[in-house]
């Protein structure tokens, strides 16, 4: 039986109903302004102080500009159909019934069946890669890429985002068996499992070293001297926290 992938996290839980009461008369009275990083760390200096935020997980100033940049695509992106797609496919569903990718360009050559597929997209906010649990509507842009907005598993709404097919979803990285130590090869590109004291969550990285050691009761205990594609950091991890892409 497959092992299950440890859910990745983030520590920051969301903002409350006042917050987001404020953000939205802000962005109204200011628009593109709102995006100004002094501005962002001001007003979440203002949120980490106050008595709504006492005993939840403070603020990142990141995080208020990234739901700013949400709201404003939101409210004032015109959506446009490129010059070879009909005007069919340009009506928004209204929701996607699971994570299951109907529109990609992504997708092989032929009729594959998608069905069984289950995908992951990387977030805008820490750019970690999280499981999809549901693609909520999709979209093109004026340059003809698509976009789907999606929510990911063991978050609510307030954390849905808007992701570019081509860049920032994908088929869903395995876990792998104890046994499956030898499919991981030095450059492979493998998704991480990065533990942190404020957060858990996957990262891209690639192997640079592999220390094969003897299996013992407890399994592998082979070390992988990987390098984190995001910030090019190493660290030596076993294979328990190490997922292959479908192709390994």
């Amino acid at each position: 039986m497959d092992r299950l992938r440890p859910r990745g996290r983030r520590l920051f839980s969301g903002f409350t109903k006042l917050e987001v009461e404020k953000m939205e008369k802000v962005l109204k009275e200011s628009g593109e302004q709102a995006l100004n990083p002094d501005f962002c760390k001001r007003l979440t200096g203002g949120f980490n102080r106050s008595s709504g935020r006492a005993g939840k997980p403070a603020i990142k100033w990141i995080e208020v500009q990234s739901w700013f940049k949400d709201r404003l695509q939101e409210c004032t992106h015109k959506v446009s159909c490129p010059p070879n797609v009909s005007k069919e496919l340009c009506v928004l569903p209204e929701t996607f019934p699971s994570n299951k990718l109907h529109e990609s360009s992504q997708m092989p050559e032929g009729d594959p069946d998608l069905s069984e597929l289950e995908f992951e997209a990387r977030s805008s906010k820490d750019g970690a890669w999280y499981d999809v649990d549901t693609f909520l509507t999709h979209r093109f842009l004026s340059s003809g890429e698509l976009e789907v907005r999606v929510r990911f598993v063991g978050f609510g709404a307030e954390e849905d985002e808007w992701v570019n097919v081509k860049k920032a979803v994908r088929e869903r990285s395995l876990p792998l068996e104890h046994s499956e130590c030898h499919k991981v090869k030095v450059g492979d590109v493998v998704l991480c499992f990065q533990e942190r004291r404020d957060q858990a969550i996957y990262y891209d990285a690639h192997v640079v070293e592999i220390q094969r050691k003897m299996h013992d009761i407890r399994g592998c205990r082979c070390l992988f001297l990987i390098r984190y594609d995001h910030d090019n950091t190493e660290e030596r991890v076993h294979l328990r926290r190490l997922c292959c892409r479908p192709t390994c």
